[in-house]
């Protein structure tokens, strides 16, 4: 764990363990507030500040916290930045703080954070802690903002709809709009639609890393002919 590199951990957090399209934690969040573009990334911000704070807390109190007790210490460090996230989206994003409602605090019970904090956090550096929550946080984040994205496109013609809600009166002609003549799928919209957009995201990266995959092999079984053929070539000339 001391010696993992920042690459490596930005990959995971990204892409290789993305805690929603791998792990398939924190679906709750994912499945209930991402019916816009914009209430996907507004939650999935205040996820990834979460994970942040209580990554790094975690890393600096590891070595003074019982074995014992460390899951309600950690439970009780999520609650607290919880606490002051909904507090400053209350102050300063209270519109949408009214769109996602329970939802921020329920970010307490999301397993992706106690789970960083318990798998990693716990056992690593203050730099690669912070490293990790960013990064884990941001791949959350753009599952919820695509999701929200495509259900807000197919299902009401629209993308990031009332983006000064998190953005500021600046961005209140920032979104796009298909027309009032666009009539989309209300399934979308629902519960169902949902489940069914994360279920093409997951079958989206699981293509994509077969394809990445197999050019990995072939890469590696060209690479393995041209040594092989090196040693000839030498012992020709």
């Amino acid at each position: 764990m001391a010696d993992q590199r920042y690459g490596s951990i930005i990959r995971d957090g990204l892409w290789n363990n993305n805690q929603a399209l791998v792990a398939m934690l924190g679906l709750c969040p994912l499945l209930a507030v991402t019916t816009t573009a914009t209430n996907g990334l507004g939650m999935g911000l205040a996820t990834t500040a979460v994970l942040v704070l209580s990554n790094a807390t975690v890393s600096l109190i590891r070595n003074l916290v019982k074995p014992e007790v460390r899951l309600p210490v950690f439970v009780l460090v999520i609650a607290s930045f919880v606490t002051a996230v909904e507090l400053s989206m209350q102050a300063y994003l209270y519109d949408l703080y009214l769109v996602l409602g329970l939802f921020i605090p329920l970010i307490v019970t999301n397993c992706a954070i106690i789970g960083r904090a318990e798998a990693f956090a716990s056992k690593a550096r203050l730099d690669q802690a912070i490293v990790d929550g960013l990064a884990m946080g941001l791949g959350f984040t753009l599952v919820l903002m695509v999701l929200g994205g495509l259900r807000e496109l197919l299902g009401q013609g629209t993308l990031f709809y009332q983006a000064e809600l998190l953005l500021g009166e600046g961005a209140a002609g920032f979104g796009l709009s298909l027309g009032d003549n666009f009539h989309g799928a209300l399934l979308v919209m629902l519960p169902p639609g949902a489940f069914i957009g994360l279920g093409m995201l997951i079958a989206l990266k699981n293509i994509l890393d077969k394809r990445i995959e197999r050019r990995r092999q072939a890469l590696s079984a060209r690479q393995s002919t041209d040594e092989g053929f090196a040693p000839s070539a030498a012992s020709a000339g």
